[in-house]
């Protein structure tokens, strides 16, 4: 099953794509598990047992809880999704349970692909004068994603008053297609963190 469209997909087509999705098409015991920290996930045997790969990335964007903010807004507004190629309805709410499309754009046919949030958490602590604070979520796939797994957004204040960007997931083919073209998959999501992270440094820079 896939969710294909040879134009930008309309609201309806992603309500459509939703509707038709149904659910995980993950096992179960490793739903939540991107909520752990990276170096947890990479020992996991389970997950590397039954294929799973890990895609990691961290990046400096700023400091300061007014640069907090303005990650952690961009965030609840999908712009770190929000490029020519691909996209997430900005009105989907992030709230645990909510499913949404994220609609691609791979040569000529646009994808329409389903995920559930599975868990979101945000974190305020007053420690030594220092305020840290962080916000993230998880979303899982669902049937009819060309992917298998789960992956997580987050923005952090941390105890030195930095500001950091993290994309972190875990994903396998879970169609014919991208077991074919899993290298091409795999290099496409490394360029999505690139531009993701561009997208929020520019977010957080913003007057």
């Amino acid at each position: 099953m896939m969710f294909l469209s040879w134009n930008r997909p309309s609201s309806k087509q992603q309500k459509d794509c939703i509707m038709t999705s149904g659910s995980f098409n993950y096992a179960s015991k490793h739903i939540g598990s991107t909520a752990k920290h990276v170096s947890s996930l990479q020992e996991d045997e389970d997950l590397l047992k039954d294929g799973f790969l890990i895609n990691h990335s961290r990046v400096l964007v700023g400091s300061g809880n007014e640069t907090y903010e303005k990650g952690k807004s961009a965030l609840q507004s999908w712009r770190h999704f929000s490029f020519d190629w691909t996209f997430v309805d900005p009105k989907t709410r992030i709230q645990n349970g909510n499913k949404f499309c994220v609609c691609a754009k791979e040569f000529v046919p646009w994808l329409m692909m389903p995920l559930q949030v599975v868990y979101v958490k945000e974190n305020n602590i007053n420690q030594n004068k220092a305020s840290i604070s962080s916000f993230g979520f998880g979303s899982g796939t669902l049937h009819g994603h060309l992917l298998a797994g789960e992956k997580r957004f987050s923005i952090e204040l941390d105890e030195n008053n930095q500001v950091w960007y993290e994309v972190l997931s875990f994903s396998k083919p879970a169609h014919f297609l991208s077991m074919i073209g899993y290298p091409y998959a795999g290099m496409r999501q490394k360029y999505f963190n690139h531009q993701s992270t561009t997208a929020v440094k520019k977010c957080c820079l913003s007057t």
